[in-house]
């Protein structure tokens, strides 16, 4: 009996300029020729450029066979350097990612979206007939993100948010040190050995507002730095709202500029 056999095209294809693929593509070609055995699928992807474009930075996903080879530490440092060479060789636009297939199979099961965003828009050059079924699966809604997923990536934001909360503590203590940096200068300017941090403010009113060099809301604002610096250090303060940082970092701008008006006025 003879029947048809009709099969879909692969698309994506158009998302790419025509050197992004031919660069990808050569690159696919040479790496098949040297790891027939051991390369599961190479696809262009993500940030690639489009058409309208030249290529910066072209994205190659490659995922090689960890299921039926054992990746050894001489296997694994061969690779790499069997893909160092071929990016020299060919071209260094060429920006290679490498995934291990039990590694992407985990990533698609549990509906990871960066995993997800390569079958959404990735080209297959190679694929060992996984990669492009994949794809039609989830374009039919087929694969979806599970919920450990979906509480993997929202505990991420909870762990990004007290980063973020962390580093404006942190750039606090630089503005003090700023402030630190910035008095030590002026009062060497006019005399005064560098003195212990606890003692800049007192320091900076006993000798540059009492001589009018400088107004007392800047000695102030020193000892505020240096109260809050403290705070910070030993953990008694643990958050700051964005108002009073914007605040703090203008003072101190203020303040250092005073400051460097000392310093050149006694050159």
């Amino acid at each position: 009996m003879e029947f048809t056999i009709n099969k879909r095209l692969q698309s994506n294809l158009e998302r790419y300029s025509k050197e992004a693929f031919r660069l990808s593509a050569e690159f696919a070609k040479e790496l098949l020729k040297e790891a027939k055995d051991f390369v599961k699928a190479v696809v262009l992807f993500g940030s690639a450029p489009r058409k309208e474009r030249k290529p910066h930075d072209i994205d190659v996903l490659v995922i090689v066979d960890d299921v039926n080879i054992v990746m050894g530490k001489e296997l694994v440092h061969t690779y790499r350097l069997m893909v160092q060479n071929l990016v020299a060789k060919i071209s260094t636009k060429l920006h290679i990612t490498t995934l291990r297939f039990t590694s992407f199979w985990e990533y698609v099961r549990v509906g990871d979206p960066v995993a997800l965003n390569m079958l959404r828009e990735g080209y297959a050059l190679i694929d060992t007939n996984f990669f492009v079924p994949l794809q039609r699966l989830l374009q039919q809604g087929r694969i979806r993100p599970t919920p450990e997923a979906v509480w993997t990536y929202f505990n991420r934001a909870r762990v990004t948010l007290s980063n973020a909360s962390w580093h404006t503590l942190q750039a606090v203590i630089d503005l003090y040190w700023a402030g630190v940096d910035a008095a030590h200068a002026a009062l060497m300017a006019v005399g005064e050995m560098p003195v212990t941090p606890e003692h800049i403010a007192a320091l900076l009113e006993k000798r540059l507002v009492s001589a009018n060099l400088l107004e007392k809301s800047f000695a102030k604002h020193m000892q505020e730095l240096y109260v809050l610096q403290k705070e910070i250090s030993t953990g008694a303060r643990t958050s700051i709202s964005a108002e009073k940082f914007d605040a703090l970092m203008q003072k101190t701008k203020h303040m250092v500029s005073a400051l460097e008006h000392v310093v050149k006025g006694r050159r």
